[in-house]
């Protein structure tokens, strides 16, 4: 196997904004940056009410973090691991996209890991989320309570608009890391999960100190290793939906690569296949996989081995 060097994924990229002014005569200088999102009221008010106190530990005050414009907010999400004796320090952000960073951090002898991977989502992750609606199908709705919301409540919910933004963002992260829990449990090849409070997900860290793990898309396989790499990554599909989870964004981009292993990550779109109109995602998932391998050499139908799989564990096809 030979490496590429990164090249991250176009959606993970994220694009600077600026504030328009309207000019009274020429305009000098660079444009105003428009203060980070993460910094607003609701959102720090957010963030301090999943804090953690305790004030008898020395400020948790990373050295990676100096500097940051985004600072305060990675610094505020983190500092929960870091009183419950979880983490010590962060070293550096090993991916960073428009929904969340991860960041390398050094664990807490306590938790008898070398390093840990942080997942820290940003509120702003359900501007960017494709497909909010489907996706919002297959799982169950709460409201700021923690009830399962039914249609006949959806409306009066609708009227809170604030406050069901603030409990999207948070039973979306909570999934997520419910989702990881539950399929980690189940043997499937995904990072052990560690904690989650707040928005942010503490995880087993994939990769050494010089190199986080490369993504499928940041590699090239050997030809003759692509077909066991692909029979890797379907029984991990299988497993998923044996365990009643659809991962709903698979691709080579969220697929690592590790010491001749493979390990799915990014859970934030999974889906409960239990719930109706969803087998495209489970069919989308298993093309993407199939359209990388094909690369390879690896001769498959999607199409077919979505069906076969859903047969095998949802029922007939015709109910599709």
């Amino acid at each position: 196997m030979s490496r590429r060097y990164f090249e991250e994924d176009p959606e993970d990229e994220e694009i600077p904004s600026f504030v328009k002014i309207k000019a009274r005569g020429p305009v000098k200088g660079k444009p105003t940056r428009k203060t980070s999102y993460e910094s607003s009221v609701d959102v720090q008010r957010w963030l301090s009410e999943q804090a953690i106190d305790d004030d008898d530990k020395p400020a948790f005050n990373p050295v990676f973090l100096a500097g940051l414009r985004d600072a305060p907010w990675i610094l505020s999400s983190l500092t929960p691991f870091y009183k419950q004796d979880l983490i010590t320090d962060v070293l550096y952000a090993a991916k960073s996209g428009k929904e969340a960073s991860v960041y390398c951090c050094i664990a807490h002898p306590s938790t008898g890991m070398q390093y840990l991977a942080a997942k820290v989502y940003r509120p702003r992750m359900f501007r960017s989320l494709k497909n909010d609606a489907i996706y919002r199908t297959g799982r169950e709705q709460r409201d700021v309570d923690g009830q399962i919301v039914h249609s006949n409540r959806q409306h009066q919910v609708n009227k809170h608009e604030e406050k069901i933004r603030a409990s999207r963002v948070a039973a979306w992260i909570d999934y997520e890391y419910q989702t990881q829990c539950l399929l980690y449990d189940a043997g499937a090849s995904v990072p052990k999960p560690i904690a989650h409070i707040g928005n942010a997900v503490l995880m087993e860290y994939i990769g050494d100190i010089d190199e986080a793990a490369p993504r499928l898309c940041e590699v090239i396989l050997e030809r003759e290793d692509a077909q066991s790499f692909f029979d890797l990554v379907m029984r991990n599909i299988e497993l998923c939906l044996a365990h009643d989870r659809i991962h709903g964004d698979l691709s080579e981009y969220n697929i690592l690569y590790w010491q001749e292993a493979i390990t799915f990550i990014d859970f934030a779109q999974a889906v409960d296949p239990r719930y109706p109109n969803v087998f495209p995602l489970f069919q989308r998932d298993i093309e993407r996989v199939c359209r990388y391998f094909a690369h390879y050499g690896v001769v498959a139908d999607a199409r077919e081995l979505a069906i076969e799989l859903w047969e095998r564990y949802m029922g007939p096809a015709y109910l599709i």
